[in-house]
């Protein structure tokens, strides 16, 4: 039984059953995302974000055999400072569970825990997608396909910039992800505001997005509808740097033979000591800034329901 496995916090639990809204977070960007105590700050500062957007935070891990849906103070300090965290996606979910063992959720694994809770709205930074190199690696992210299955909204920077944007972009068209720029008609690179791709669909509000979910989930469709919500200018990294960075990074994890769910976030701490911490900057400021717009858009389709 699925409740078997999934323990929801009292006031997540609340809210979703008065209706009210409520946004899932990540634990992998408190586990494995930042340096502590950076971490524990983000996390801490992204839910009272959420709260004074109107919604309730919902941090999702896996703690005691269990999918943790909403995490307490002590909760997150583990994840922020416990070694040796598992990074669990679906496919690390069996194993995790049955073992015990504490895990930090990526964005395929908190897709699960907030569809299975029944939270429409998650925030994350950004997604995972299509490795660069692919024709040799075959390295493609478990996020694509789970954002294929997961009716819930998911607010990011766009896809981080070290994969392959096109083929990304490509990836999510073919498994029917709606792919929203929020006041924007590029597809945003992470650390910047625009990879250059341009988009097909855009919203300038979140009512409208809100109104999207709606109308996608209520056809019966499958998937999510994914809002690309650009770094703020005045937080984003310096591009040319960042590609620097990026492409010396998966020049070393080649080298040093780095593979699977390993090659994110060595590439990611290599790009913050190559920019000096910009990068780290960049990530911290477009969180927060998803979180805003993540609470908005929760507040906004909580609305359409309480308004019949």
């Amino acid at each position: 039984m699925v409740k078997d496995r999934l323990t929801i916090a009292p006031e997540v639990q609340e809210a979703l059953a008065a209706g009210k809204p409520v946004v899932a977070l990540e634990s992998t960007i408190v586990a494995h995302g930042m340096p502590f105590p950076q971490n524990l700050e983000t996390a801490q500062n992204l839910e009272s974000i959420i709260r004074d957007g109107g919604a309730i935070p919902a941090t999702i891990a896996v703690m005691n055999g269990q999918i943790q849906v909403g995490c307490d103070a002590a909760m997150l300090h583990r994840l922020a400072t416990e070694p040796q965290v598992a990074k669990v996606s679906r496919r690390d979910l069996p194993m995790a569970l049955a073992s015990g063992q504490l895990g930090a959720t990526t964005v395929s694994g908190t897709l699960i825990g907030a569809e299975l809770a029944g939270i429409r709205v998650f925030v994350t930074g950004g997604i995972g997608g299509v490795h660069r190199g692919v024709q040799d690696s075959w390295d493609v992210s478990a996020d694509l396909p789970e954002l294929a299955r997961a009716r819930v909204a998911v607010v990011c920077a766009g896809a981080k910039s070290i994969l392959d944007l096109p083929k990304t972009l490509e990836s999510l068209e073919t498994n029917g992800v709606t792919v929203v720029g929020y006041q924007t008609d590029f597809f945003p690179a992470f650390f910047v505001p625009s990879s250059g791709l341009p988009l097909v669909h855009r919203a300038d509000d979140p009512l409208t997005i809100a109104q999207a979910m709606e109308a996608k989930w209520s056809l019966g469709l499958e998937g999510s509808i994914l809002v690309a919500n650009p770094v703020p200018v005045e937080h984003a990294a310096d591009a040319d740097k960042v590609d620097q960075a990026t492409l010396e990074a998966l020049v070393l994890a080649e080298k040093q033979k780095i593979q699977g769910k390993d090659v994110t976030p060595f590439l990611l701490r290599e790009v913050a000591k190559a920019t000096g911490g910009e990068s780290l900057a960049a990530n911290r400021a477009l969180v927060a800034n998803n979180a805003r717009l993540g609470a908005a858009i929760a507040v906004a389709f909580a609305g359409l329901f309480t308004a019949r």
